[in-house]
């Protein structure tokens, strides 16, 4: 799976929210994570889902499919 996000948007989630977007994609590999929300924004429908990142923090991620991709949002 290609994933993706904007660079700004990445490092100012790392400020905010101390995750660094490279590993919230960890989230995607967690067989026990669980999607809790989804709605759409811009006409774009969008996912919150809650798993463990690459570092073991539980975490929830904000995403919309991209083409092939994923394209992270929050974290």
């Amino acid at each position: 799976m290609d994933y993706q996000w904007d660079p700004d948007k990445a490092d100012l989630n790392s400020r905010n929210h101390g995750i660094d977007l490279a590993d919230a994609v960890g989230v995607f590999e967690d067989e026990w994570a669980l999607t809790i929300k989804q709605e759409i924004v811009n006409d774009e429908q969008r996912f919150a889902t809650a798993g463990t990142d690459f570092t073991g923090r539980i975490v929830v991620v904000v995403y919309t499919y991209r083409g092939d991709g994923i394209r992270l949002i929050s974290g």
